[in-house]
């Protein structure tokens, strides 16, 4: 008879992932990002409502993205010294105001003030809660930095539906609705705030003491590597860019469709977004974050290439993987870097979002210029090439030591 015994759990506090804070960092990412995702998915509205020319939308893009662009490196960077445990609901709080006056706006000047909102509001919660997922992450950060993520990827999906079956059916005003979703990301977010206060930062501070020393490197490649990540960030959030602003009316343009079924095709990209930002985190924890960068950037060129020349059925096809596969590289590039300068994280996520921020931002911006001078088919064209920049990741260091490598295999 065989007698099997428990199994005994040698893992201190600071060890173990706090699960609960994870999701519910998870939850609020797919409220904010929910709630951002309707403005760029009723854009459509927006040109009809106000007479906007694709430069005009591009520029509400920009607005927004590059207010969180500007902000966000900064915020992280005053996190890093003076924690606040509860500036996530603040941030949350901003997002809530740019959303009430998006819904009561009266001209673009308006709108372009409600985009500065929603992006100041960015600003503050992406970087921090991306911190508050590391301290909850017991050491799997890949996999912490994926749960965070993957609620803003499905909030992502799900606020172009929303704009389909809501905001398309009863006006711009009916944005304010979702203003009960900004109060329920408040609310969890002040009792993430408490657990923070209590336990998060002691936490990030055992993990440290016990984690052995990262690998140093001279200031010359640590100088490199940055400068090839945010080469690897623009390939794919220039490109994200071309989809999140412009896929409804390219599908609408080339495929005559109506504006609830091309925001439904740009539903299932967004999902596809989830599936990839959730997969990438844990892949990069188990085989090493520079293989998720490498298969995640350079990976898609085939499907890019193809899509321009895709019929309607093999556009939708083929945008799921491209979702898929672009996306999973962000997780472990916002963990590389990280790991690259461990003593800033809260710079270092500020820093990753607020690029990426801005090349959405500038991407939305240049691409509606170019598309009001040539098309949108002529865009998609020109953008498939933006992955080969993946090749760049052969410049990337080593960043793990013998003990990290063991315990990656361990996982």
């Amino acid at each position: 008879m065989t007698v099997t015994l428990p199994r005994i759990t040698t893992q201190t506090p600071a060890e173990q992932t706090a699960f609960t804070i994870l999701v519910m960092i998870s939850v609020c990412h797919l409220l904010n990002d929910m709630m951002q995702t309707l403005l760029s998915a009723i854009y459509p509205l927006l040109q009809s409502n106000y007479g906007l020319s694709f430069a005009q939308i591009g520029v509400i893009t920009l607005t927004f993205q590059g207010t969180a662009s500007i902000l966000q490196p900064l915020v992280g960077f005053y996190i890093d010294r003076n924690p606040r445990p509860y500036s996530l609901a603040l941030g949350m709080g901003l997002t809530l105001l740019g959303l009430v006056l998006f819904s009561q706006a009266g001209s673009y000047p308006v709108l372009l003030l409600a985009a500065a909102l929603v992006g100041t509001g960015s600003s503050v919660f992406h970087p921090e809660s991306s911190r508050v997922a590391r301290m909850a992450s017991g050491g799997r950060h890949g996999l912490a930095q994926s749960m965070f993520q993957v609620g803003g990827n499905a909030g992502s999906a799900i606020g172009p539906l929303l704009a389909a079956l809501i905001v398309l059916r009863h006006g711009q005003t009916s944005l304010v609705w979702f203003s009960l979703a900004a109060m329920l990301g408040i609310y969890l977010l002040i009792k993430v705030g408490h657990w923070y206060k209590a336990h998060g930062l002691r936490r990030l501070q055992a993990r440290a003491a016990a984690s052995p020393p990262p690998v140093r490197l001279p200031r010359g490649k640590i100088a490199l590597a940055l400068a090839v990540l945010l080469g690897l960030m623009f390939s794919k959030f220039f490109y994200m860019a071309s989809i999140s602003s412009y896929y409804i009316f390219y599908l609408m343009a080339k495929f005559q469709l109506p504006v609830q079924s091309a925001q439904l095709h740009l539903f299932a990209f967004f999902g596809a977004v989830a599936v990839g930002t959730l997969a990438g985190g844990p892949i990069g924890d188990r085989f090493g974050r520079k293989v998720v960068i490498w298969v995640s950037i350079l990976g898609v060129l085939p499907f890019t290439l193809a899509l321009p020349y895709a019929n309607l059925f093999w556009t939708g096809v083929l945008s799921v993987p491209i979702g898929m596969i672009l996306a999973s590289a962000f997780p472990a590039i916002v963990v590389y870097a990280q790991e690259l300068l461990p003593a800033r994280v809260g710079t270092v996520a500020g820093m990753s979002f607020g690029f990426a921020f801005g090349m959405g931002g500038i991407g939305a911006a240049v691409l509606g210029y170019l598309a009001d001078m040539t098309n949108l088919i002529y865009i998609y064209q020109l953008c498939a090439f933006l992955p080969a920049i993946g090749l760049l990741a052969v410049f990337l260091p080593d960043l793990e030591t013998e003990s990290g490598r063991r315990k990656r295999l361990a996982l």
